[in-house]
């Protein structure tokens, strides 16, 4: 095994919080000694969330193993989630800020196949993953990312599960989105549907995409968090029996994933 220096485009402070965050944990829970100290984990989540290293190659990097790697992770990660904004404070905060519409939109984390795999399967993009409803200020900023559904869920279904419907039309925000949206509210603005559309609609379509295309930009972090072979797939409460930590893709496995391709290309030719 090979091993080289490598950079996070980070900096220090994001680091020095990071670690009190694992640090006060530490002292609330009572644990006294671990094989990486607070720093150490914080720097191993942030090259997981930063570069997408798989946990195999960070459990070597860092002298431990792989499963004590997954368990860093999904332990850091939760803290950070339990710090961030609820809901309703998030899109207060919004409507302060002066925005003049929001952005809405899904996006599909890809993960590794697992048991009951059906609700896991996107239909739209032809691949397994988690659907993650995103709210994206007019510069890209996010604003709320909700938790994970199965990625058959459509994004409308999604965002009404989370209320986010419901919650947008409370704070009177005006609402940009795909054409997934269609029929969610009138304060939720979809493009208009259908062939042959006249010139003035095919105009306003082209207006709602220039405007909602830097929002749907702040997808673009959450679908280049992880690996689709090490990302974590579910809480442990809620996997399937038999289903273990995730691993690194084997050379097997990626000739596996091709055949697969292949046969699903001619499938769909036939």
């Amino acid at each position: 095994m090979l091993f080289c220096p490598a950079a996070l485009p980070l900096s220090r402070q994001t680091l020095t919080y990071l670690a009190g965050i694992v640090c006060r944990h530490r002292r609330q829970i009572g644990s006294v000694w671990r094989k990486l100290n607070p720093g150490q984990q914080a720097l191993l989540v942030l090259a997981y969330l930063g570069k997408g290293e798989t946990f195999a190659g960070l459990a070597a990097g860092f002298g431990i193993g792989t499963a004590t790697a997954w368990r860093y992770v999904t332990e850091t990660v939760g803290l950070l989630a339990a710090r961030s904004p609820k809901l309703r404070q998030a899109l207060r905060d919004a409507k302060q800020a002066g925005h003049a519409y929001v952005v809405t939109d899904g996006t599909l984390i890809p993960i590794g196949r697992v048991a009951a795999d059906r609700p896991f399967c996107s239909g739209k993009h032809r691949r397994h993953g988690m659907n993650l409803q995103v709210i994206a200020t007019p510069d890209g900023d996010i604003v709320w990312v909700y938790g994970p559904l199965p990625g058959a869920v459509h994004d409308l279904t999604a965002a009404r599960i989370w209320g986010i419907v419901r919650e947008l039309g409370t704070y009177g925000l005006i609402v940009l989105a795909d054409k997934g949206y269609h029929g969610a509210g009138d304060h939720i603005r979809s493009p208009c549907k259908g062939k042959n559309k006249p010139e003035s609609q095919k105009a306003a379509n082209r207006a709602h995409a220039k405007l909602r295309s830097p929002g749907e930009r702040a997808n673009a972090p959450a679908q280049n968090l992880a690996h689709p072979a090490q990302t974590p797939l579910l809480p442990l409460e809620g996997r399937t029996t038999g289903q273990g930590h995730p691993r690194a893709s084997s050379p097997r496995d990626r000739r596996m994933k091709k055949a697969h391709g292949f046969a699903a290309v001619l499938c769909h030719r036939m």
